[in-house]
This record gives structure tokens, C-alpha cells and sequence, in this order.
């Protein structure tokens, strides 16, 4: 038997800026009046930042799909790396701000890794289980 082919990491990047660049989207809709190409780089920059040094301290590459080992570890830093850099480069804080992101953040960096490893798990041929 045949194991399963690995997730491909540069798959996994992707969707993980995707959905740092979603996040900072949703944010400027609900909090910003006008929409700029500029404005979204500035909202999302610490998050992505966050993201990228989350990638390399897991060493996401090699188990780019793991929800604990590489979901976890990506999430924490995005979202707590990206908070760190927001307000140290005269972005704005508050309390409800950090719990959205952490929330968000998690549901997305998290969650994609937990619905892959399910979907992985259910199309895995029932002799190999």
C-alpha cells in the first residue's frame, strides 16, 4: 500500500496568507470606510510577518498541514507576533481587538489544517486505518 502524498507546503503558504489577507479584508470593511490596495498592506503586513516567522519556527515545510505542530505554532505567531509588530510600528490596540484576532486568526490558520486532516482521514482506504 501506497502512503498518502504529502500536502504540498507551498499549497499551505498560500492559504495561510490567503486567509492573513481575508482576515485584515473582513477588519477593514467593518472598521474602515474606503478600500485601498495601500490600506490593506498596512493592515495586514504584521499578521503576515507574524505568519512567516510562525512558518519558520515550525518549520511548516515538513508538515505543512499538521494542525497542532504547524497550525498551532503559525496561529500563536500571526496572531501574537502580528499584534507585537502592529502596535510597535503606531498601530492601535484594545483588549476586543487582540480577542477578535486570536479568534479569527485561529478558526482560520487552525481550522483549514483540521478540516484537511479530517478530509485526509475519511478518503484514507479502510485496510490502512
Amino acid at each position: 500500500m501506497s502512503s498518502p502524498r504529502p500536502f504540498p507546503w507551498i499549497l499551505a503558504l498560500v492559504i495561510d496568507a490567503a486567509l492573513v489577507v481575508l482576515f485584515a479584508l473582513l477588519g477593514m470593511r467593518s472598521h474602515h470606510d474606503g478600500f485601498s490596495i495601500v490600506a490593506l498592506a498596512t493592515v495586514a503586513w504584521p499578521f503576515l510577518a507574524g505568519t512567516a516567522i510562525g512558518w519558520g519556527i515550525a518549520r511548516a515545510w515538513r508538515e505543512p498541514a499538521a494542525p497542532l505542530r504547524t497550525g498551532l505554532v503559525v496561529w500563536l505567531l500571526a496572531a501574537g507576533g502580528g499584534m507585537v509588530l502592529r502596535v510597535a510600528t503606531g498601530g492601535g490596540f484594545a483588549w476586543s481587538f487582540l480577542a477578535v484576532t486570536a479568534l479569527v486568526l485561529a478558526a482560520f490558520l487552525i481550522g483549514w489544517r483540521a478540516l484537511a486532516a479530517l478530509v485526509r482521514r475519511i478518503r484514507r482506504p479502510a485496510a490502512s486505518r
